[in-house]
């Protein structure tokens, strides 16, 4: 593990702890160069999980195209942070419990969808819109008008 401040490899491992969503582990280091402390976090990835896209395509299933979609979808939205940790765990754990080897991106976004629904309707909103690809301002008030 590179330290951030002096990008020396050298560096111990002071405290581990299981994360809140009790998913990865937490790791407090520091560099046995320059003493700087910082923190790391460990999970088990799944190498053997395709995604198979709408154009029928394969990709291997990337967790950061997940929460990078969860962040916009969020953004300035009164959200805690650990509330999307347990969302992102949340729907990794259903994933690998439902699916061996392949998942539709359209069975991720409504997994996504559902979750968004009961956290945040507005930030459920923004998702589908890009999700769902709204043509025009009829299909988004359909779906809005769904929520009341």
């Amino acid at each position: 593990m590179l330290c951030p401040k002096c990008r020396s490899l050298n560096n111990k491992v002071i405290d581990s702890r299981l994360s809140k969503s009790e998913v990865s582990i937490r790791r407090r280091r520091q560099c046995l160069d320059c003493d700087y402390r910082f923190t790391t976090s460990e999970e088990v990835m799944r190498a053997d999980l395709q995604v198979v896209k709408r154009d029928a395509t394969r990709e291997d299933f990337d967790r950061s195209k997940l929460v990078n979609g969860l962040k916009k979808a969020i953004e300035k939205r009164p959200i805690e942070s650990l509330q999307i940790d347990l969302l992102i765990s949340d729907i990794i754990a259903t994933l690998e419990e439902k699916f061996d080897q392949e998942v539709s991106s359209e069975m991720i976004g409504e997994l996504i969808m559902e979750r968004l629904k009961k956290l945040d309707k507005i930030a459920y909103v923004r998702y589908a819109s890009v999700y769902k690809d709204f043509r025009d301002i009829d299909e988004f008030a359909k779906e809005v008008n769904k929520l009341k």
